[in-house]
């Protein structure tokens, strides 16, 4: 089963059991790591789900809809690797992904 790195706000790194067809979120929701809130339910109509990519995976990933670019605008912890994990489905191909959870607005 392919892992998913999830880095949280303290710096403890754990890895997950990645299942493929479900988002970045539903893993880390799925795992109890709580302070990725994700309180739109993977709808892409907030950024309480908002990541920092490993940038070794960026070229791995789909591309960014103008809707995901735009709630990311509005958050304060935004960088180039930045992602709603709620927009990134996990497959085998994304094995050991590293994702840390950004700063809370």
């Amino acid at each position: 089963m392919p892992k998913l790195i999830v880095v949280t706000r303290e710096g403890e790194e754990r890895a997950l059991d990645g299942q493929t067809g479900h988002s970045v979120m539903e893993i880390i929701r799925d795992a109890g790591i709580d302070e990725l809130l994700a309180l739109c339910g993977g709808c892409c109509s907030c950024a309480t789900c908002h990541v920092h990519v490993d940038p070794d995976f960026a070229a791995k990933l789909p591309a960014m809809s103008p809707d995901e670019d735009d709630l990311l605008d509005s958050t304060s912890d935004r960088n180039a690797t930045s992602r709603l994990s709620c927009q990134l489905p996990f497959s085998d191909a994304l094995d050991c992904l590293k994702v840390t959870i950004a700063a809370e607005d």
